[in-house]
């Protein structure tokens, strides 16, 4: 074995007297640097891509969501309050309260969601730094309202303004027909104190209430709520937080972190990056055909060698050994240095941004990179586990005529 990968690394370092066939070695393992590196580079990529999407979302996802397992609302009593905040893991909580909702202002329409928070809701989540006009100043009460940027733009409405009202009306649940009753609704009148900015999809679904005049508007009891947000004490991870608090408030609960909250999203990435990594791998493959052709080019050049070999004493799977290790430490090398390229460039995107998101935009956004290790482990060994396929074909290829 010493002596196969003794004269495998030889046959690696030494050029051959024929000069194509020194091309093709050289190429070979320049393919696998170059397909390592675009591997390392598009993975690194889409999980940048990923966290971004998802920091997005982070503004309204708390840490842990609590939903009832039946119905739609829960009656959050002393009981289950005085559990929640027993339990060692919660640091904040805010109760809440969504609604589908029908908008109006000075004849526009908008359909969207009344999200009722209590004061602690801030605490929870970071509303501070969504708001536009006044970041430190969360001004929620019986006549304000915060809604999202789209929703302000589409109703045309000022702040702190009468001239701009926003009527918030909510059908009344119920059975019969809608004509029994002369008010078949529940309808408020508020002003808008301020705007959130985050995303389009975000920007056009919340009007955010107090928890009181959502519950008005839903005719709900004031203690009667369908989700209550919890932020994690530091130190405690989701599933931790997850399983004291479900022992805490029984099994008539939900409980969603954050990933679980964005479930189709998170789908939606994984499959993206299944198929990414899938598409490279295959172009990979392809491109370890070079490898095979190079070690079958070294056996037909170091053909009066083996005989040699042959007739010192090595057997035929040792000669062929020679040319596996040969193979095999192309592609360890070309691993390596694919996988240390590919790192580099994703390093110097992050550092010196060289591509955008949003090229001519005032303040352009770099595109994100995000480099983990599991990648790194993964394209790694993904390329050494095909190269090391590759160099058996070829190696197999090694014959000795009697």
């Amino acid at each position: 074995m010493k002596a196969s990968l003794f004269i495998a690394w030889r046959y690696v370092r030494s050029k051959s007297s024929q000069n194509v066939i020194n091309i093709i070695n050289r190429m070979s393992i320049f393919v696998l640097i170059v397909g390592g590196a675009s591997l390392m580079i598009v993975l690194a990529g889409f999980s940048g891509l990923r966290t971004f999407s998802m920091s997005f979302s982070n503004f309204f996802d708390p840490d842990l969501k609590i939903f009832p397992k039946s119905g739609k609302t829960f009656t959050f009593s002393p009981d289950k309050e005085k559990a929640l905040t027993e339990s060692g893991v919660v640091a904040y909580y805010s109760k809440v309260l969504e609604e589908r909702v029908f908008l109006n202002s000075r004849g526009k329409n908008y359909i969207a969601y009344i999200k009722g928070v209590d004061e602690n809701y801030p605490k929870v989540n970071a509303v501070d730094s969504i708001l536009v006009i006044s970041p430190k100043d969360w001004l929620l009460n019986d006549d304000y309202v915060v809604v999202g940027n789209i929703i302000a733009e589409t109703l045309n409405l000022g702040l702190f303004t009468s001239t701009t009202p926003l009527q918030i009306i909510v059908p009344k649940a119920g059975k019969g027909s809608i004509t029994s009753t002369s008010t078949p609704y529940r309808e408020e009148t508020v002003l808008l104190s301020d705007y959130y900015q985050v995303t389009e999809d975000l920007d056009s679904k919340y009007v955010f209430a107090t928890l009181s005049l959502a519950q008005r508007l839903t005719g709900l009891q004031a203690n009667e709520v369908n989700a209550l947000e919890i932020k994690l004490s530091k130190g405690i991870s989701a599933n931790e937080g997850k399983k004291h608090l479900q022992k805490a408030l029984g099994d008539s609960f939900v409980i969603k972190d954050r990933m679980a909250l964005n479930e189709d999203l998170y789908k939606m990435f994984q499959t993206e990056n299944l198929a990414t990594y899938l598409i490279f791998t295959l172009v990979l493959i392809v491109a370890l055909f070079n490898l095979v052709g190079a070690i079958i080019m070294m056996i037909l050049d170091k053909q009066k060698n083996l005989y040699t070999l042959f007739a010192l004493g090595m057997t035929l799977k040792q000669i062929r050994s020679i040319f596996f290790l040969q193979g095999t430490i192309v592609s360890l090398l070309g691993a390596i240095f694919g996988v240390g390229l590919g790192v580099g460039i994703a390093w110097l995107q992050q550092v010196h941004p060289m591509l955008y998101i949003n090229p001519n935009a005032v303040i352009p956004i770099p595109y994100p990179m995000d480099i983990r290790l599991s990648e790194i482990i993964i394209v790694f060994f993904t390329i050494l586990i095909l190269g090391i396929i590759a160099s058996s074909i070829g190696a197999s290829r090694t014959k000795i005529n009697d």
